[in-house]
């Protein structure tokens, strides 16, 4: 087997399924690959996803809701950096993405971009938008 990199995003608060429909219904080309669950016996709580794996835009990702309550969760200093097609698909993705979570750069034209936005998603996973 060919040697893979993938994203993998663990989840606190058993919202990793909702959090992977969002980013499926936001992004072309995405599909739901595979979704594992706990069962009774554990150790996560019944139905919560122990594994799951999607695309968005064809690059894999995989995704968990950890039974262990960590003491971190998702920071900005790794983040998605999605190059837009246009300027309207910016300003969606911006729109859906920010709602529920946090601005750390505004739409704006920071010189090494016309159009670019930093933003961190309701579930707290960071999106650097761009559109040149």
């Amino acid at each position: 087997m060919k040697q893979q990199i993938t994203t993998f995003l663990t989840f606190q608060e058993n919202n990793s399924e909702q959090a992977m429909n969002f980013y499926v219904g936001l992004f072309e080309n995405s599909k739901i690959i595979d979704i594992q669950r706990y069962d009774k016996a554990g150790p996560g709580k019944e139905g919560s996803v122990m594994k799951a794996t999607f695309e968005l835009n064809g690059k894999q990702f995989i995704c968990s809701d950890s039974f262990v309550k960590h003491q971190w969760n998702f920071t900005p200093a790794i983040s998605n950096w999605v190059e837009c097609e246009n300027d309207k698909q910016l300003e969606t993705l911006f729109k859906k993405l920010s709602a529920g979570g946090s601005v750390m750069m505004p739409l704006d034209n920071y010189g090494f971009s016309k159009k670019f936005a930093w933003v961190a998603d309701q579930f707290g996973i960071s999106w650097q938008l761009n559109f040149q």
